[in-house]
């Protein structure tokens, strides 16, 4: 694996922002930027046609990739920024781009003002299958715009917010978003969703008020409690934990607003009928107001 950001990118606006989002990232951590561009052959009946032939449609994409590394190295004067055109089947090539890099970064198609991701297809399979971060970058309404002139999603002074279940509170998520809050000089909000004990649904009860605080004590607790040994190790790091009971989807989305960065962790799962994304950051993904981190762990 390289120290390298790598980007897929396609000539979209969402590409752009992606790409223009792995710039200021690379910056922080002092990496180079890898732009990729995955070209897939045009079906035979397309190449004869003079207009959309096989040459046509490769020197487009060569286009492309140029003007999109031109427009890097000149919004960021020094960056490292080199391409890479692949040919076949853009989900398998990006997702093997991301087992090389130290993050993939990809453009995903906003909602417009309702906010959120549109997330493609081959998007999806790459969160899905690879094994190393994956940032998925909106483009649409609520953008800014960078010291360059460009466009960038998200508030980059907007706290990073991570998304944690204390019963499973995998390093990698954790130690992810940490990093990215220290890179960044802004604060961590650590949230965490709980329902009641399931005997309470089983026999239709009703919360009782003292069972509830005691409950929420307790998760609150757990909370600090996976997050100590990673504030003594960053001790820079203003934390703000939320503990509340709601679904788990819907905190993160709520707390997304305003956010420089969303983190989620996917449990890998190595299995015959394939991999899967999770419930949770599947949501996340679809409806966040800001990019989202999705951190693959066992």
């Amino acid at each position: 694996m390289s120290r390298t950001i790598t980007v897929g990118v396609d000539g979209s606006a969402e590409s752009r922002a992606a790409a223009e989002w792995a710039a200021r990232e690379a910056r922080l951590r002092g990496l180079p930027v890898k732009l990729v561009q995955v070209w897939q052959p045009v079906p035979e009946p397309m190449a004869e046609a003079p207009l959309l032939g096989a040459d046509t449609h490769q020197h487009w994409t060569e286009r492309i990739l140029r003007e999109a590394a031109d427009a890097l190295r000149s919004g960021h004067p020094g960056l490292e920024v080199s391409t890479e055109q692949l040919t076949g089947q853009p989900a398998e090539l990006l997702t093997a781009a991301a087992g090389e890099a130290e993050l993939l970064v990809l453009g995903s198609r906003g909602l417009g003002g309702l906010g959120g991701f549109l997330l493609g297809s081959v998007g999806q399979a790459v969160v899905a299958h690879s094994e190393r971060p994956v940032v998925l970058i909106r483009s649409g309404e609520q953008e800014a715009v960078g010291e360059h002139g460009t466009a960038v999603t998200g508030d980059p002074a907007g706290p990073v917010v991570l998304g944690l279940d204390v019963r499973a509170p995998d390093a990698a998520p954790i130690e992810f978003a940490f990093e990215a809050a220290e890179r960044g000089s802004v604060p961590l909000r650590v949230v965490h969703a709980w329902n009641p004990p399931s005997y309470y649904y089983s026999y239709g009860m009703a919360m009782d008020p003292e069972v509830t605080t005691t409950v929420a004590r307790a998760h609150a607790a757990a909370l600090d409690e996976a997050l100590r040994p990673w504030r003594q190790k960053h001790p820079g790091v203003e934390v703000v934990t939320e503990s509340r009971w709601m679904s788990p989807s819907l905190l993160l989305v709520e707390a997304s607003r305003g956010a420089s960065l969303v983190v989620v962790g996917r449990r890998v799962r190595r299995s015959p009928v394939g991999a899967h994304i999770g419930t949770v950051a599947h949501a996340v993904l679809h409806h966040a107001a800001a990019p989202v981190a999705v951190v693959a762990h066992d």
